[in-house]
């Protein structure tokens, strides 16, 4: 666990160094849990939410973008259950005077089981070599099936109990597991309670007339506001989607884990409009399209895996998460739900208006199901951040820290280096560097020694490093070095296009779905 803690403040570090993510405010020492995008940050954010617009809208006939306002009539959050049923469990430790969410600190306690199941996988691996066979010692190992069993029962009872909004049942079970605060070892525990998450302001110039709202806490209701003015202006025919990007906040009592959990965040959802009886067959498309997608970057199939929800939403009839292995364990970075039609019948409940859909083929009207796929944009960046930090060994006994991002993603494609800094050199290169800008983001660097450029260059995660030397003006080739092999190759300055290109163009990374 020491290791993982360890590469994690490594990740938070680097994010800071190379000019990723920054403290929000940090001069005025900072707002907790509120963190600013960085110049390479904002690069990165921006290509991954690019990734995701362009395999989930461009790619898909009967999928289009919107662009909802933050600011919603108030009657929205009425109708979508969020005024009422908007909470978090809350639990405070009388003697440290630290507040926790009951739900998180008994999945942290099952997160702790998962990793000691971990440690048996780890060692039977290492006990029987090429002859170990993981499923089977799974489902079969004594030790590993009691510890999964443990896990099952807490996070059923769990579940249960907060559904029947069972807040004394909570608080039981964190006591039965003697559950500890993690800052100061106390089990002096108060009652659980329930905390809205939703931001309040107010509209209007007079403090007397001002209409209370809210900031949005997620971006979905305003798809579904919208679903007739869509489908009618773009004369979708069902089934249809509509996808959007953009901040959400929540008042998050336990915001921690860096970008994790925020109080302003971004989510990249789009949420399908199906006929009803159609919905398990849609759910497990889009389930596997989802993580077709967040496989096509490389980053390992092992780091992902399904979580079926135990607790449904009232209204939901499936739910399931991808989860993928942060520094701190498998953690929720998508969700894929199956929403029936509650969120359009609300909507008409509440407004007066008909949300219905006329399908022609069957000359009725029907309220839509709807299937929704929601990404948090801030996890996916740490998910893509952590997974690509990395230390290598050399064989000339030294360590490079190299940010191994996918190429697709990186801010920088390529950086460009004059070998030294007079003969023509430098104009050569800022030439390539205004050549390839037109289709590219490029870098510059003329300071410091090359090899010391090349370490700046992988620790930014930029794929590739063009050197300009003195028989650049004899040959018009320069050295091309990539990132991950540290291999380099002579080329002509003409084909630098079709080599970085290649190796970062949208459309051969989308292709690998």
């Amino acid at each position: 666990m020491a290791n993982n803690d360890d590469q994690f403040k490594k990740v938070i570090s680097h994010a800071k160094e190379y000019g990723y993510v920054f403290q929000s405010s940090e001069i005025y020492d900072g707002l907790s849990a509120v963190y600013d995008y960085a110049q390479n940050g904002a690069e990165l954010k921006k290509n991954i939410r690019d990734y995701w617009w362009k395999a989930m809208v461009q790619m898909h006939d009967n999928i289009v973008g919107i662009d909802a306002a933050i600011f919603m009539h108030p009657t929205t959050w009425k109708a979508s259950g969020h005024v009422d049923a908007f909470n978090d469990p809350l639990i405070d430790n009388k003697d440290s005077k630290k507040r926790y969410r009951a739900d998180v600190l008994i999945e942290d306690y099952c997160a702790k089981l998962e990793a000691k199941i971990d440690k048996e996988v780890a060692k039977a691996a290492k006990r029987f070599g090429e002859a170990f066979n993981k499923d089977e010692f799974v489902s079969t190992n004594g030790r590993v099936l009691g510890y999964q069993e443990k896990i099952d029962t807490i996070l059923s009872r769990m579940a249960k109990s907060l559904e029947n909004e069972d807040l004394a049942d909570v608080k039981a079970l964190i006591e039965e597991l003697e559950i500890a605060d993690p800052l100061s070892g106390s089990k002096n525990w108060t009652d659980v309670k329930q905390f809205n998450l939703m931001f309040g302001t107010k509209l209007g110039a007079s403090a007397d007339t001002a209409m209370d709202l809210y900031l949005r806490p997620e971006t979905a209701q305003g798809i579904f506001v919208n679903f007739l003015n869509v489908q009618k202006t773009g004369r979708m025919k069902i089934p249809f989607g509509i996808a959007q990007t953009g901040k959400a906040f929540r008042n998050e009592i336990v915001a921690r884990q860096f970008i994790f959990r925020m109080r302003e965040f971004e989510q990249m959802e789009m949420q399908f409009f199906i006929k009803p009886g159609t919905q398990k067959e849609w759910f497990e498309y889009w389930k596997e399209t989802r993580l077709k997608w967040h496989k096509s970057l490389g980053m390992g199939d092992d780091n992902y895996r399904f979580h079926d929800h135990e607790k449904l939403a009232h209204y939901a009839d499936a739910a399931t998460d991808i989860e993928f292995k942060f520094p701190f364990g498998f953690k929720e970075l998508e969700g894929i739900h199956s929403r029936t039609d509650f969120d359009l019948k609300q909507h008409e409940e509440y407004s007066g208006k008909k949300l219905q859909y006329f399908d022609h083929e069957d000359n009725a009207s029907y309220t839509p199901y709807v299937l929704e796929t929601s990404i948090g944009l801030d996890r996916m960046f740490l998910a893509v951040f952590s997974n690509a930090l990395v230390e290598e060994e050399l064989d000339n006994n030294t360590t490079r820290t190299v940010l191994k991002l996918p190429a697709v993603l990186a801010p920088f494609k390529a950086a460009v280096f004059p070998l030294v800094k007079k003969d023509g050199l430098p104009e050569i290169a800022k030439k390539i560097v205004d050549d390839l800008k037109w289709d590219f983001n490029v870098f510059y660097d003329e300071k410091d020694a090359v090899g010391k450029r090349y370490r700046r260059q992988d620790a930014n995660g930029t794929p590739f490093c063009i050197t300009v030397d003195h028989d650049t003006l004899e040959d018009n080739s320069v050295t091309i070095r990539h990132r991950d092999t540290m291999e380099q190759k002579r080329v002509k300055i003409d084909d630098l296009r079709d080599i970085i290109k290649k190796e970062v163009d949208v459309k051969e990374w989308l292709m690998r779905m």
